[in-house]
């Protein structure tokens, strides 16, 4: 059963097509990922999917109900989480989670089964105001505002940027147990190692989904040989002259090294000679999530 399905939805901003004819469906009771940089169209789709913003063409359902005729429903049993930190900043913790209990008639006591795990890292706080709250506790309130009313669907728009590590993971951690409680979820993030926490992931890129598929099938779409090279004359030096041959499809830096795709068996045999000749380090590697999406990109 469809928690969330789209048909050929397209939305402009003037010159700049957020979304381009894109189709889609998240089933009830996953975690539904986004991976994109900036700008791929991300914050669009969510704002659509929330009745933010009308389509230009195509529709949508959340829950079995159209998101421009039904958006009345829609935000009843749909907690959503902004990018930005949008919560009042001069109201305390504990203010914050009332009045959202509140604007959706229920009270705090009445779902802290579901909020209790994110709301025992916050209660020595709840006196503080908001906006004196670390980057991860902001989130974690944010979080706990957007489940107050046991939403059947949670989306959340880039929830963990700005967050330190630690407090990204016990994000994933909070998430995961939302899911055993029945809650549908569906999240965006420029961190493609967040993309193996999800059950399915959607690649998107100015506007297209490029691959909707299961974490572990990502990487068949990437069928090209790839190597790890490295020298002392640094990766983006070593980039610039690997991307002159045409054995090279694709080179592309990967912190200090520099990730290199070739088509061919005659490719490889040629890189390799140009590699042993100018004392490059290299080994053939597995390609990753990064790999397969600048891999689709091309």
């Amino acid at each position: 059963m469809l928690a969330v399905e789209g048909l050929n939805i397209s939305k402009s901003f003037k010159e700049i097509k957020a979304l381009d004819n894109i189709s889609f469906s998240v089933s009830r009771g996953e975690i539904f990922g986004i991976i994109g940089p900036d700008g791929a169209g991300k914050t669009s789709l969510f704002r659509i999917l929330v009745s933010l913003l009308v389509p230009d063409q195509g529709s949508a359902t959340v829950l079995g109900y159209d998101v421009v005729k039904d958006f009345r429903e829609i935000r009843k049993k749909v907690g959503y989480m902004a990018g930005r930190f949008s919560l009042y900043k001069d109201l305390s913790v504990e203010e914050n989670l009332n009045f959202y209990a509140t604007v959706f008639g229920t009270r705090l006591d009445k779902n802290y089964d579901l909020i209790k795990d994110i709301y025992f890292q916050l209660e020595p706080f709840k006196k503080r105001l908001a906006g004196k709250l670390s980057g991860g506790m902001k989130q974690k309130l944010a979080l706990s505002c957007a489940l107050i009313h046991r939403p059947d669907l949670l989306i959340l728009d880039e929830p963990t940027t700005g967050v330190d590590a630690v407090s990204r993971k016990e994000f994933w951690d909070l998430l995961k147990h939302i899911r055993e409680e029945g809650i549908t979820v569906m999240v965006s993030t420029p961190y493609m190692d967040e993309a193996r926490l999800c059950d399915r992931v959607g690649l998107m890129q100015k506007g297209l989904f490029m691959s909707i598929s299961k974490p572990s099938e990502i990487y068949k779409a990437f069928n090209k040989t790839l190597y790890e090279v490295s020298h002392s004359m640094g990766s983006y030096q070593l980039a610039l002259n690997l991307r002159r041959f045409p054995w090279c499809r694709n080179a592309w830096m990967f912190g200090q090294k520099v990730h290199l795709s070739v088509d061919s068996e005659e490719g490889e045999s040629l890189f390799q000679s140009y590699a042993d000749e100018n004392n490059l380090s290299y080994a053939r590697i597995r390609a990753g999530i990064e790999d397969t999406f600048i891999e689709l990109m091309k």
